[in-house]
């Protein structure tokens, strides 16, 4: 068993004792003996009173190091080097040899079938070479890339090239973790974008040759992404030229290096062929969030990793922001709603709970977590609320001016919102300190015109976190009268106490509340209420994610009574979800959402919070009774309403056809219930695009009769890694509970399963692990297949094996005897000899949280 590493706190953050002013790269790649030259102007910093000279450095073969030219021998360990330096400014020079062909780890610089790429973030530069890896320290790079690959790029601009060599200049200061070097037998994608202030900056999206098809979408995205951030935030793109890379071997969706993004193939590579709709809307979401980090991350970047969450939670409001813009607010919103509870919500009722900004980490990899990221979207979100937009869009302006160029906190992030409206932000801070999703309870009654909401805020213990104080609500609500007008329209409430109330006087009878409008706090709301009142909010309510959120709640109620008491489907909710699926005034995507099935996991954490023991193979039936339900008393208007929601080729990736396919396929799931496959086989024989295609595909999957059409997929598109991604995933994820562990078992020795790619990896045992029932199998099966992949996959990629173990983050939740099963597979990853920091952190803090 490995012990665990020591703990880093944010109590203990000091200034870096020397910083950087240029670094100075020299490459010479070789797939097992690439040599890195490095030439780095240090001075003391007068900021620090250590004088310690440490440079972290892993996995790196120490050819030689200097020190103002003369030599030096420094004293290595395992994390890094240490010597005697100067007081005075100085130039060290060092030389390393590292084997990027040998690094399975996808950390540094590494090789993905031929082409040479790194990955940075957040502590891969030290396994380049000796450095400072930190991002409080910021240098102007320079580098230089020798090899016999046709392209050689990096960070910034092109300064200088010819036959095997090429040198690039960032004129940016920057923090290793945005250092990015890329060289391949790779094709461009190429266009321009003309800026703001008349600048012509030129932008590509590399790939390997096969993929140049597959580059349109993403460049559109990609310019897009550049003007709105023109528009909304005064954000100019600052350098000469934006390249994109698309690597197949990637831990992450993507990393925004200065100039040189490089992402997941899956994340940028689209065509309407190989791609679905959800495909197209994650690539544009993640090309834009990736862009804006240039300013919100990049020309301002995090002063130590506690801070991740200041670029990373900002930048994915941002991207939000975006989404909705060009997608729609009301869908886009429901969509991030959903991720986050079903990403987040989990996160922070278990025992990996933890704050927004932490206090504590034992590897900084394992915090790329739902908190950091959708919470802290969501903390920016309340923050622009309370303050409004012309505030919000002030104290940003200030931000840029103030900071560009720093290393920031989240105290310097919140001083500029104080500063522009003189507002206290102590008690809002504390959305960044505290752990766990406050329940917001609310009573109501009504006196003599005067109507009165009675608010009740606790947030449960977390670990390490029993007692917890109010936070700052903002609670959207809007006030309807019973013949469905609003009487009061969306008014935001400050609370900040733990208990709270608020009137609203002059109305002529008791009002129908819709509360949390928009989702205005990540709260979770309870309310003792009627079906009726559903029913009338699903009817009348003016806002969209309420209007949605009452038929979600009517729905789960009934999934609830379903599990708990042996409830049957009942026809009030039934004739309501008819009444919105008939409602052609409705966007075609929001209706696909309005019919959509609570989700498993959903409904066990409810129970979870109950004080019931969830079954997932109840749940499960449970979810099919009621789809069968839905199936039935809809059929005689589902021929119709697929037939409606045809949208004919070609195919176009925009909003409106985007959203009749997505309630065409939620439309032929259940007739797929009803006609045993036949309309999906035909919709499959007659596909144009993947999103027919596979969503016929997954309709016959799903109702166990699609074994030709699987057989054919697979024959089609072997060639195409990315939609063979899908074939492995959709076996799994669509498979029958007792059969799903044994499918996943079998697609392992498929010939083109590879451990060694996430993405394959993730196709497998991503849907695994979400396939509630499957994985919750009463023999423990995918459990014990789950921990034997995982004890197998550390050594080889440490981030990626941890963060898998989140599969296990709900143990606690379920029976004793499933508490033992997946209690014996955690402490079988952990008794492993060798096993990395990443997962013996996570492991232990799954157990004992």
């Amino acid at each position: 068993m490995t012990s665990p590493a020591p703990k880093i706190y944010l109590s203990d953050y000091t200034p870096p004792a020397y910083l950087v002013d240029t670094v100075e790269l020299t490459f010479k790649l070789a797939a097992k003996t690439t040599r890195v030259i490095s030439r780095i102007a240090f001075r003391p910093n007068p900021d620090s009173t250590s004088r310690d000279f440490f440079l972290h450095g892993e996995q790196l073969k120490l050819i030689n190091a200097k020190i103002d030219g003369q030599d030096v021998s420094p004293d290595i360990n395992s994390n890094g080097l240490r010597c005697a330096a100067p007081q005075t400014p100085f130039i060290w020079e060092c030389e390393v040899e590292i084997a990027p062909e040998d690094n399975t780890a996808l950390e540094g610089l590494y090789m993905s079938n031929a082409m040479y790429c790194t990955q940075c973030e957040a502590e891969g530069f030290r396994r380049i070479t000796y450095y400072p890896d930190r991002p409080d320290v910021m240098a102007v790079f320079s580098v230089r890339i020798e090899g016999d690959l046709p392209v050689l790029l990096s960070n910034g601009n092109p300064t200088a090239s010819g036959d095997g060599w090429a040198e690039w200049h960032d004129p940016w200061p920057k923090p290793a973790y945005l250092f990015a070097l890329v060289a391949g037998d790779l094709v461009n994608h190429a266009d321009t974008f003309t800026t703001m202030s008349g600048r012509v900056v030129d932008l590509n999206i590399w790939v390997r040759q096969g993929d140049i098809d597959k580059c349109a979408f993403g460049m559109q995205a990609l310019k897009t992404s550049m003007k709105w951030d023109e528009d909304v935030y005064g954000r100019e793109y600052d350098l000469d030229l934006f390249n994109i890379v698309a690597v197949d071997d990637f831990n992450m969706g993507a990393m925004e290096n200065k100039g040189l993004n490089i992402f997941n193939s899956s994340c940028v590579l689209a065509s309407p062929e190989t791609a679905t709709d959800a495909n197209f809307e994650r690539i544009e979401a993640i090309i834009a969030h990736e862009y804006f980090h240039n300013w919100t991350g990049n020309r301002i970047t995090c002063r130590d990793w506690f801070q991740l969450c200041l670029k990373e939670g900002l930048t994915v409001f941002r991207d939000q922001s975006f989404s909705g813009d060009v997608r729609g607010h009301g869908v886009n919103r429901i969509h991030n709603v959903l991720a986050l509870r079903g990403r987040q919500f989990s996160e922070d009722q278990g025992p990996l709970a933890h704050p927004v900004r932490p206090a504590s980490f034992v590897e900084i990899n394992n915090f790329y977590t739902a908190t950091i990221y959708e919470k802290g979207a969501e903390v920016i979100g309340m923050l622009k609320r309370l303050v409004g937009d012309a505030d919000y869009a002030r104290a940003l302006d200030l931000y840029f001016e103030r900071h560009d160029g720093d290393a920031a906190t989240i105290e310097d992030w919140l001083k500029v919102f104080e500063d522009i409206t003189g507002r206290d932000l102590a008690q809002f801070s504390r959305w960044y300190s505290q752990a766990g999703t406050p329940i917001l309870s609310v009573t109501d009654d009504y006196k003599d015109g005067i109507y009165t909401l009675n608010f009740k805020q606790e947030t449960p213990p977390t670990p390490g976190q029993d007692m917890k104080q109010p936070q700052v609500l903002p609670i959207a609500v809007g006030l309807l009268s019973e013949n469905g007008t609003e009487v009061l329209e969306t008014t935001v409430l400050e609370m900040t106490e733990a208990e709270q109330s608020f009137s609203f006087d002059g109305l002529k009878g008791k009002p129908v509340p819709s509360i949390l409008r928009e989702f205005s706090a990540p709260v979770i709301l309870r309310r003792e209420t009627s079906n009726r009142e559903r029913a009338f909010l699903l009817a009348h309510d003016t806002d969209a994610f309420n209007r949605w959120e009452a038929g979600r709640v009517l729905g789960k109620d009934l999934m609830l009574r379903m599990v708990t008491d042996g409830a049957t489907p009942d026809s009030f909710y039934l004739d309501a979800l008819a009444q919105v699926l008939r409602d052609d005034t409705l966007d075609p995507a929001y209706r696909a959402l309005m019919i959509r099935a609570p989700g498993q996991n959903d409904i066990a954490q409810s129970l979870a919070q109950a004080g019931h023991v969830p079954d997932p193979a109840q749940i499960y039936r449970a979810a099919q009774t009621l789809e069968q339900a839905k199936a039935q008393h809809l059929q005689d208007t589902l021929p119709r309403l697929y037939a409606e929601m045809h949208v004919p080729a070609p195919y176009s990736p925009d909003a409106e056809p985007v959203g009749k396919r997505a309630l065409q396929g939620a439309v032929l799931s259940l007739i797929t219930r009803l006609d045993g496959g036949a309309a999906a086989r035909a919709q499959y024989a007659n596909a144009t695009d993947m999103t027919q295609q596979f969503g016929a595909l997954s309709c016959l999957l799903d109702a166990e009769a699609g074994e030709a059409e699987l057989a054919a997929f697979y024959e089609q598109w072997s060639g195409e890694r990315l939609v063979i991604d899908k074939w492995f995933g959709a076996q799994v994820s669509l498979a029958a509970p007792e059969k799903a562990a044994g499918i996943a078992d079998a697609l392992t020795r498929h010939a083109d399963f590879e451990m060694t790619n996430p993405n394959r990896f993730r196709a497998v045992f991503g849907a695994l692990s979400m396939h509630a029932a499957g994985f919750h199998e009463a023999s423990g099966a995918a459990y014990n297949l789950l921990a034997d992949w995982l004890i197998a996959l550390d050594p080889l990629n440490p981030q990626t094996c941890a963060r898998m173990t989140t599969a296990f983050q709900t143990w606690h939740h379920y029976s004793k005897e499933r508490q033992a099963l997946m209690k014996g597979a955690l402490e079988r990853i952990a008794a492993t000899d060798g096993l990395s920091p990443d997962t013996t952190e996570m492991v232990g803090r799954i157990l004992n949280g």
